[in-house]
C-alpha cells in the first residue's frame, strides 16, 4: 500500500492534481527539453517539502505518457505541461494504473506500519520495468519520492539504471535535500531546483485543494505561516493544527527557558494515529530552527550553530521512528525541548 494512500488529511496526491502553482519557469524548462529531441534521461528536482515537486514530476509524466511523439503539433503548440483530465494516460497516471509509470515511494507494510525507507528490492523494480518490451510501446517514467527515502543499497540498485538507461527512458528523482544527494547520482542528473512559493500561491493552491476561495477560512493564516509549503499550510488548515503551531511557536520562543506542564499540555494534544498534529508540530520546529540557522549574525556563533543543526536531524529521525511504528508523541516533545534547550544555551 502507498505511503500516500492513507487518508490521513485533505492533502491530495500530487498524482491526482490537476493545478500547478507557481514553478512556471520549471514547467517551461522540462516542456522546452522534451521538445528539443534530447531531453536528458534523470531530473534531480530538489526544494523544500511541500512546494509541488512531486505535482511536477506527475504533470511531466502524464504529458509525456499522452504525447508519446516529442514532434507531434499538440507538443509543439503546448503552452504548457497541462493535459485533458479526459485522457486515457492523465486519467490512468492520477488512478497509480498506468504501465508506463513506475513510482518508488515508502509503502505500508501488511501490519499497517511504514517502512523506514524505500528498500532495494523496490529499487529492483526498475530493471525489468524498463528492460522489458513488452510492457508498453513509448516512454516509461520512473518517479522516486524521495531520494533521502532510498536505502544505501536501493540507491545504488537505481543508479545502476540510470547509469545505462534504454531509450525512452525518464527518471525524476525528488529530493527535500538534494545538496546532500549521493554525489553519482548528482552527476548522472539535470538539476531542477524549485524555490518555496509566494504567499500568495501557497494561497491560491491551499483553496484550489479544498475548493475554497484564498480568502475563505483561515487561508491566509495558514498561508502566511506555511513557509512557501501548500504541504505546510494545508496541514495547519486541518483540526487545531494552527492552534498546535502556535503553542508549539509559543515554547520555542521561550527556549532556553521550558515550561514542563506546558510541555505535558503539548503532548496531549499529539495523540496517537494522529499524523496531522505530528506533522504540525515537527514542521513548526523546522520553521523555527531553519529561521534561526539563516539569520545574519548566525554564523558568528559556529558552535551553536552546528549544535542546533545536529539536533534538527536527531529531531526529524526521531519524529519519523513515531511515525512510522506509531509511537507515543509525548517523549517526543519533551526530547525535542530537552536537545533544544540545551542547545540554545
Amino acid at each position: 500500500m502507498s505511503a500516500r494512500s492513507e487518508s490521513e488529511s485533505r492533502v491530495p496526491e500530487p498524482r491526482a492534481t490537476s493545478v500547478l502553482f507557481g514553478h512556471g519557469a520549471a514547467e517551461t524548462a522540462l516542456l522546452d527539453a522534451y521538445r528539443s529531441g534530447r531531453i536528458p534521461h534523470a531530473w534531480l528536482i530538489g526544494g523544500p517539502q511541500g512546494i509541488g515537486k512531486a505535482t511536477l514530476a506527475y504533470r511531466m509524466a502524464k504529458f509525456v505518457l499522452a504525447n508519446p511523439n516529442a514532434a507531434s503539433r499538440d507538443v509543439t503548440a503546448a503552452k504548457s505541461l497541462a493535459v485533458d483530465l479526459n485522457n486515457p494516460a492523465a486519467r490512468q497516471v492520477a488512478s497509480g494504473s498506468h504501465g508506463g509509470l513506475l513510482t518508488l515511494e515508502r509503502i505500508f507494510n501488511d501490519k499497517g506500519t511504514l517502512a523506514a525507507n524505500i528498500s532495494v528490492n523496490q529499487a529492483r523494480e526498475a530493471l525489468p520495468f524498463f528492460g522489458s518490451t513488452a510492457a508498453l510501446d513509448g516512454w516509461r517514467v520512473c518517479i522516486v519520492d524521495t531520494v533521502e527515502d532510498l536505502n544505501v543499497s536501493a540507491a545504488n540498485a537505481l543508479l545502476k539504471v540510470i547509469e545505462e538507461p534504454p531509450a525512452h527512458a525518464l527518471f525524476f528523482l525528488i529530493s527535500h535535500m538534494p545538496n546532500r544527494v549521493l554525489a553519482t547520482i548528482q552527476s548522472r542528473c539535470r538539476k531542477l531546483p524549485l524555490k518555496p512559493l509566494s504567499e500568495r500561491d501557497v494561497a491560491l493552491a491551499a483553496a484550489n485543494a479544498l475548493n475554497l476561495q484564498p480568502e475563505d477560512s483561515a487561508i491566509p493564516d495558514a498561508a502566511k505561516f506555511a513557509d512557501g509549503s501548500v504541504l505546510r499550510a494545508l496541514t495547519l488548515l486541518e483540526g487545531d493544527a494552527l492552534g498546535l503551531h502556535q503553542r508549539t511557536l509559543d515554547l520555542l520562543n521561550a527556549l532556553p527557558r521550558v515550561d514542563a506542564r506546558a510541555l505535558h499540555s503539548l503532548g496531549d494534544a499529539l495523540p496517537l494515529n494522529d499524523r496531522v498534529s505530528l506533522r504540525a508540530f515537527v514542521e513548526t520546529i523546522d520553521r523555527w530552527l531553519g529561521a534561526h540557522l539563516r539569520k545574519p549574525d548566525a554564523g558568528v556563533d559556529l558552535a551553536r550553530l552546528a549544535r542546533l543543526a545536529e539536533v534538527w536531524e536527531k529531531i526529524n529521525s526521531a519524529a519519523r521512528d513515531v511515525e512510522s511504528f506509531n509511537l507515543e508523541r509525548k517523549p517526543l516533545v519533551f526530547s525535542a525541548f530537552d536537545m533544544l534547550a540545551e542547545a540554545s544555551r
